[in-house]
């Protein structure tokens, strides 16, 4: 799973390049839209600029749970009220509810004050046969129909994903994702998932976005995984915008800094990090937690515990510190906040707001490595 994460429960983006001012690296610019009071940073080369948090739409997919559409709706109205103009989905995403959502809630938006990402690799059809553009995600609940999805979301299996990393595959993802988002275009295009795919991935999806892009059908290209050595050899050996790394850049996990970053970092190419709670620990690290969509084994949520420890020594939360933390990487220009309702989206742009200290950052390093051989 790619992508922002709501925080444990239980708690524009088009600029015109005029009103930037150029970035001396992928995650440099901090110049403000005057509709927004986030901060924007240049994506890659690209001409997108994103604000430095992103809207994850995984959690209005259902993720986990059921959302409703009144508190679907309410995340996205508060994250645009908030300054959030950068907004992530896929079709993969509760069998495409997320980006029907997100599509609903942002259609009568101005299209220039906003960027929208969604991913290609997996095509849904229906459960019986081939599913049209457009055909899937309109259910809300899991008990329209007999059974329900086997890959996390709580919404009816009248779909199937089936991964599909060719050309035409490409094609067809983009039209049917943007039959159910209602839009004309997206702007950012990423290769999802492709683990187990990885060769197809690079012959012919990859070739197939930059002529996307090249032919201005999106603006940014990329990849999202949960992995950092594929992502690596996508910033290496591409001319990849952007990736999108979930997980692997926390304060739990911070595998993307052995090469991933600064490989970006010389490459031009700006990283968004999700899944920075690594799926709900470092929101919540009591006994139960998940870490990375499993339940978390106890050296993890005790090493969680002493980072919660080192960050109310400052008075702040663990979630604020593990929110803001990608960012310290002069690579990262943003970082994708999943949410079920407004109630996380204001909590996220409060604790964004927070001072954070420079000796917290020392002191977070030590705690997570306290007691480890």
């Amino acid at each position: 799973m790619t992508g922002g994460q709501p925080p444990a429960s239980p708690p524009p983006a088009q600029v015109p390049p005029a009103q930037v001012p150029p970035a001396t690296s992928p995650a440099t610019s901090q110049a403000t839209s005057p509709a927004a009071t986030l901060p924007l940073r240049a994506l890659g080369r690209s001409p997108v600029h994103v604000t430095e948090l992103s809207f994850g739409g995984a959690a209005i997919g259902n993720l986990y749970t059921e959302v409703s559409e009144q508190d679907a709706r309410a995340a996205v109205d508060a994250a645009w009220a908030g300054g959030i103009r950068t907004f992530d989905t896929a079709p993969h995403y509760g069998l495409g509810l997320s980006e029907r959502r997100l599509g609903d809630a942002l259609r009568h938006r101005p299209r220039d004050e906003y960027v929208i990402s969604t991913k290609v690799g997996r095509l849904l059809e229906l459960a019986g046969g081939p599913a049209g553009p457009g055909a899937a995600g309109n259910g809300t609940a899991s008990g329209d129909v007999p059974g329900g999805d086997t890959e996390g979301f709580a919404v009816p299996a009248r779909y199937v994903r089936r991964f599909d990393f060719s050309a035409g595959g490409v094609t067809r993802s983009l039209e049917a994702s943007l039959a159910r988002l209602g839009l004309d275009r997206v702007d950012i295009a990423l290769i999802h998932d492709p683990d187990d795919h990885a060769e197809q991935a690079f012959r012919e999806a990859y070739p197939a976005l930059e002529k996307l892009r090249a032919a201005g059908v999106v603006r940014a290209i990329g990849a999202g995984m949960n992995q950092a050595e594929l992502l690596t050899r996508f910033v290496t050996d591409t001319d990849v915008d952007l990736v999108l790394v979930a997980g692997r850049y926390t304060l739990l996990d911070r595998s993307a800094a052995a090469e991933l970053l600064p490989a970006a970092l010389r490459r031009g190419v700006s990283v968004i990090a999700g899944g920075v709670f690594n799926s709900g620990l470092l929101a919540a690290p009591v006994a139960g937690a998940t870490y990375d969509y499993q339940a978390a084994p106890a050296e993890l949520i005790e090493r969680a515990g002493r980072l919660a420890e080192a960050c109310a020594r400052f008075g702040l939360p663990l979630r604020a510190a593990a929110a803001r933390f990608p960012l310290t990487h002069p690579a990262v220009a943003s970082v994708l906040i999943g949410a079920r309702n407004a109630a996380e989206v204001t909590d996220a742009l409060r604790l964004r707001a927070q001072d954070i200290p420079a000796a917290l950052w020392d002191a977070v390093a030590g705690a997570s490595e306290e007691g480890r051989p």
